[in-house]
């Protein structure tokens, strides 16, 4: 992990397989606080899911779905949360789903604990009676659950307790999702309909303003990471997206930049288009019929 830290790396985690063992996590996170690293955990108890594939409720049972209990997730993170407090480490929770669990996070900020939480796209929009169709576009993990945990979702969103918008960008080869849904693996691909997605379904229709949103998929992220975050100001490095708010478009497959299709927004109009992407000045994406330099830009 020093090594690790030496040669640039922000934070460390456990990506899909949670930490069971306790002990463990706690010397993960005394080592990541000599570093003052966060860990970054994906909560999900696996003796509790065991082979489950979709959220614990009405839908799983009317579907024939084997269930995922929301205590899957609500366990690991109470866990963590309290092995935080223990070594004064900082753990940042990846793609919370429950209700509770934003609970969970609000209460510890408000005890000054180093704990942040971030919230994907699609745990914003859809929820588990999506999966009445069995699309597995719409498997993964933590799985979708009710509509009174992505509204609890929302509100973390608004008062910063989930202060980050993360894709869990899955992509999978069409062969793997293409079967059934037990046995397709999880994930979806977020990164280019993130914004839009969120654009459409959360601030056209008043439920999220548009700076909160540009926060919490700019400043917020580097924020839980500890990276430091410049902004749009003179003088800095143009680390910046260019978005046209009017622009629509429907999501299909052959429009994809990436190679991989596994999308749940496929066939739906977005609007809020991403044109213009800068790094370090150098223009990294351009959409077609977008023609500015990034000389121009910076003379306009």
């Amino acid at each position: 992990m020093f090594d690790l830290a030496e040669a640039g790396a922000v934070a460390f985690s456990d990506d899909g397989h949670t930490i069971m063992n306790a002990n463990l996590m706690r010397r993960a996170l005394e080592y990541a606080g000599m570093l003052d690293k966060v860990i970054v955990v994906h909560a999900e108890d696996c003796h509790l899911k065991s082979d489950g594939v979709a959220h614990e409720g009405y839908m799983s049972t009317k579907l024939g779905l084997k269930p995922i209990p929301r205590a899957t997730e609500e366990v690991i993170v109470a866990r963590d949360i309290r092995l935080a407090e223990l070594t004064g480490g900082r753990v940042h929770i990846a793609h919370v789903s429950c209700e509770n669990t934003v609970e969970q996070i609000r209460e510890a900020q408000s005890r000054g604990l180093r704990v942040t939480g971030e919230v994907t796209p699609h745990h914003l929009v859809f929820t588990d009676a999506d999966l009445e169709e069995y699309d597995t576009n719409f498997k993964m993990a933590p799985p979708l659950r009710e509509d009174s945990d992505r509204r609890a979702l929302i509100a973390g969103v608004l008062d910063g307790t989930l202060q980050a918008v993360a894709t869990d960008h899955a992509p999978h080869n069409i062969i793997l999702k293409d079967r059934e849904f037990d046995y397709a693996p999880n994930g979806v691909v977020g990164v280019e309909t993130a914004f839009a997605a969120l654009y459409t379904a959360l601030v056209k229709t008043g439920e999220v303003p548009l700076e909160i949103l540009v926060q919490r998929m700019s400043s917020g992220p580097a924020a839980a990471l500890g990276i430091p975050f410049v902004g749009i100001r003179d003088g800095a490095p143009a680390d910046l997206t260019v978005v046209d708010l009017e622009a629509t478009w429907t999501v299909k497959e052959s429009e994809f930049v990436g190679l991989s299709r596994n999308c749940p927004w496929l066939g739906q109009t977005l609007t809020g288009i991403p044109v213009l992407t800068l790094t370090d000045g150098r223009v990294v994406y351009r959409a077609k019929g977008v023609g500015a330099t990034a000389r121009e830009l910076q003379t306009s």
